[in-house]
């Protein structure tokens, strides 16, 4: 009912910036809440940031200071702005939307972010 497409990502040095978007369409109506996840190779996926629809937002403690989730007034297109970025933050990011009623979340395709040194 909710599907969710990713935008941006790619190859970047240490210390650089990236952003990512991520536009969903359906019944965006049952969104509670969308995120950024990333998973490393060989490790689980973690939460990077959250946004809800009041505006308030949550952040991983590795990438607070350096990482900025935005979206627009309904949140149905997100952005994460990625500053400083260190090597061990190479992963595949996915974004993420937390559905009403009990349903199953929804997830983007991922994202390649590389960082090189």
């Amino acid at each position: 009912q909710v599907r969710l497409v990713e935008s941006g990502g790619g190859l970047v040095q240490a210390g650089g910036s990236l952003a990512l978007a991520c536009a969903a369409s359906g019944t965006t109506s049952m969104i509670n809440t969308m995120a950024w996840y990333r998973q490393a190779p060989g490790s689980k996926r973690e939460l990077v940031a959250r946004i809800s629809r009041d505006g308030s937002t949550h952040y991983a403690d590795s990438v607070k200071g350096r990482f900025t989730i935005s979206g627009d007034n309904t949140i149905n297109t997100i952005y994460l702005r990625m500053n400083n970025l260190k090597l061990e933050e190479t992963a595949v990011y996915y974004c993420n939307a937390d559905l009403r009623y009990g349903l199953s979340d929804a997830w983007g395709q991922g994202s390649q972010v590389t960082v090189s040194s």
